[in-house]
């Protein structure tokens, strides 16, 4: 009996199996893997679809007409809390430095900070390539007569460049290479049967050839220190030159010094930084979308926090509070810097977030965000997540360089701080007042629904 038990159980697991699978002719789908898609980024807040009224809906102190309001709708997205601290933008540049230090020892050089080569069951080698082992990469750097010092001279200043007795690495060296698939690129050459996938691939490599129009130079990381003097020729900045970026005091203040493409290099670089791991759990690539800039009608979507028509991020008409302080950090009244509490940057968490979460969309540091710069746009563009895009090339003139800049900054007048105001600046372009804020898009309608 029990044998006629058991052949049965058989029979009807089989049947279901069949079933599950797609059989008996019948239409099931192929699904993804389930994952959780409700977690939100560390260090992000989720910001819900919905539709709002952007635009210029008080002063337009230049006339320009440019952003008329309009009611427009926006899909969920996640944007971080804060604009990216130093400390946060330091671990790009140390992960560039790392990278460029491993793969000049190479495996050979270095055996210890490369994985295992995989091999078969049968000890066959799989791949001659060997990945490195980033939770050994600390140890290049440990103690002052390391072990590969001398394999790295290349890697620091020598010669002429070099001060007497310092040690320091070139940071002209920190270069990022990468590609991506160039979705305007594909776009437009999609019916074009004499194009293949190579020619919608944009890279940035370090000796880019002339004759490949997608090839761009590789992007330099470090930021640009200097701007505290090329930006205020005539005022002594050189302290702020020589320790906003590294001094421990300026860990969580905004970075800056960084121009469009770097930004955008840095989106580039933690979309894969958070691959890796996922790939090591055997999770979908895609598991959480790419980390973008904001679009500029996003950034103001955002700013003003579910509110409709308020002029500040903060809600109110009044740049102070109820108690008379200000509520941002930027330029008071004829020039009274300081009495906003910060005569430069401030941390990134200083004052109220907005309705959101976010800290600092008024004031501080002004922010890169993906859209070109054009005042004839905004007729064109969509009701629902507006946006116009284009990436110049080095040779284009200085005009399609212009990228749209939201927020205002420490050195601005209470006028830009406004939700609707936008200026620009050069893609190419650093600055000591302008950093930036990453989004992520949702990968779903909202993040209450159940998918």
């Amino acid at each position: 009996m029990r044998k006629i038990y058991f052949f049965g159980f058989i029979v009807v697991a089989a049947l279901f199996s069949s079933c599950g699978k797609g059989g008996q002719g019948e239409l099931v789908g192929v699904y993804n893997k389930k994952f959780k898609n409700n977690r939100i980024p560390l260090g992000m807040v989720y910001i819900p679809p919905g539709r709002t009224l952007i635009g210029m809906s008080d002063e337009d102190i230049n006339n320009t007409q440019s952003a008329p309001s309009r009611m427009t709708s926006f899909s969920a997205f996640y944007m971080d809390q804060t604009e990216i601290t130093n400390a946060e933008y330091r671990q790009f540049v140390n992960w560039v430095r790392d990278s460029i230090a491993i793969t000049m020892l190479g495996p050979s050089g270095a055996p210890n900070l490369f994985k295992p080569v995989p091999t078969t069951q049968g000890g066959a080698t799989l791949t001659s390539n060997r990945d490195i082992d980033w939770r050994k990469a600390g140890d290049l750097w440990k103690g002052k007569n390391n072990a590969y010092a001398s394999k790295l001279s290349d890697l620091y200043y020598s010669g002429d460049d070099a001060l007497p007795g310092r040690h320091e690495i070139d940071i002209r060296k920190l270069k990022y290479s990468y590609s991506i698939v160039n979705l305007d690129l594909a776009v437009q050459g999609r019916k074009d049967k004499t194009k293949n996938r190579k020619d919608f691939i944009q890279s940035y490599v370090d000796s880019p050839d002339p004759s490949k129009p997608n090839e761009f130079p590789s992007v330099a990381v470090y930021p640009d220190t200097l701007v505290w003097k090329v930006d205020f020729s005539y005022s002594q900045n050189d302290p702020m030159v020589k320790t906003y970026f590294n001094h421990p005091s300026y860990d969580n203040y905004p970075v800056v010094g960084v121009t469009w493409e770097q930004a955008n290099a840095f989106c580039v670089w933690r979309t894969r930084f958070y691959q890796s791991v996922a790939a090591s759990r055997r999770m979908p690539l895609n598991a959480r979308p790419e980390y973008r800039l904001p679009t500029d009608a996003e950034f103001e979507y955002a700013a003003r926090g579910g509110n409709v028509k308020t002029k500040y991020p903060w809600g109110g008409p009044y740049v102070r509070n109820a108690k008379g302080c200000m509520q941002a950090n930027f330029k008071v009244g004829r020039g009274n810097y300081s009495d906003d509490g910060g005569l430069y940057t401030v941390n990134v968490k200083s004052y109220f977030p907005n309705d959101y979460g976010l800290y600092n969309m008024a004031g501080n540091v002004a922010e890169w965000t993906v859209t070109a710069y054009n005042q004839s746009a905004a007729p064109m563009l969509s009701d629902f997540n507006p946006n116009f895009t284009y990436v110049a090339k080095p040779s284009d003139s200085k005009y399609l360089k212009r990228k749209v800049v939201r927020g205002g900054s420490w050195k601005d007048i209470g006028f830009f701080l406004q939700n609707s105001v936008a200026t620009y600046e050069y893609q190419d372009q650093a600055r000591s007042y302008i950093g930036f804020r990453c989004v992520v898009s949702y990968p779903g309608s909202d993040i209450n629904y159940k998918n």
